[in-house]
């Protein structure tokens, strides 16, 4: 089973999928090893990690290399985030085929004018909803493996309202696609409406400290009908929180003391050496 059909299957059961959010080739590794089924690749981590914001400016080329390192790290399922496709529907086309290439299990794809903007930013703008509506169908029209998972993503609850996102999920659903993501509801209410209103597959985003949707337990999400929950940002913010805090130590004192917290030597290569890479080097390289 390939980590299309395994994603599919996964989507099938009545237990919610929690997908947290990698950026590179070494966070996804750490995501497998605490024993997650999938793990979704974040376009605006990715952003980030290269010291950019979430507005836009990665390219496909740079989203299909970073999806390429982290599917050669890990065997879970992938979920990369696809921005708007990176254009029309035809750049979008090349967008699912590329992906699809590379080994990624699904995409999602949304409804916001390129260049995008992170989801929880504000000043979002969304195109015509008969002009995503015809982008998920050339999405689904591209895939040669009809098991590559198909995301749409609106983000017209910031910009139109909830009864609009509601309805281009509706409608995206019609046009083919796998599984509906209604970013940034900004109330339980309109959490739960959207499970009451849309009959498919749904993903929600849990952006923790600050974002625009409240926090609901996963256990909840999963009483309410949701069937993906990406954590899109934690990984890598206590990323940041771990460094921050090792160099303001190592700047301060001068001393190596704090690092007695940190991971040490061997622990970190064993959490490679664990993945696939070194699994070759002992099959094929040992000559005893």
């Amino acid at each position: 089973m390939n980590s299309r059909q395994t994603l599919r299957r996964l989507l099938k059961r009545d237990k919610l999928l929690v997908a947290p959010g990698c950026f590179d080739g070494l966070s996804a590794r750490l995501v497998e090893e605490a024993g997650f089924e999938a793990v979704y690749l974040s376009g605006g981590a990715v952003a980030r990690s290269m010291g950019i914001p979430d507005i836009g400016l990665v390219t496909l080329s740079e989203s299909i290399d970073r999806a390429a390192q982290v599917v050669a790290t890990v065997r879970i399922p992938i979920i990369a985030d696809a921005d708007t496709g990176y254009g029309n529907a035809i750049n979008l086309m090349r967008a699912v085929r590329e992906m699809e290439a590379v080994g990624t299990a699904g995409i999602h794809i949304e409804d916001q004018v390129t260049p995008k903007r992170c989801g929880h930013y504000e000043g979002k703008e969304v195109v015509d909803r008969r002009e995503f509506v015809k982008k998920i169908e050339a999405a689904c029209a591209a895939r040669h493996d009809a098991d590559f998972v198909i995301i749409a993503r609106t983000d017209a609850r910031a910009v139109m309202g909830l009864e609009e996102a509601i309805a281009r999920g509706k409608a995206c659903r019609e046009a083919g696609a796998d599984v509906i993501f209604i970013e940034a509801p900004q109330t339980v209410d309109e959490i739960k409406r959207v499970a009451d209103s849309i009959d498919a597959p749904l993903l929600i985003n849990m952006v923790t400290k600050g974002g625009k949707t409240p926090y609901v337990p996963t256990d909840e999400l999963e009483r309410m009908g949701y069937d993906i929950i990406i954590f899109a940002s934690d990984v890598q913010r206590a990323a940041i929180f771990g460094m921050r805090r090792l160099l303001q130590e190592l700047r301060e004192t001068r001393t190596g003391e704090f690092f007695a917290e940190t991971v040490g030597f061997q622990e970190r290569e064993g959490i490679i050496n664990a993945g696939y890479y070194f699994q070759l080097q002992e099959r094929y390289l040992r000559l005893e």
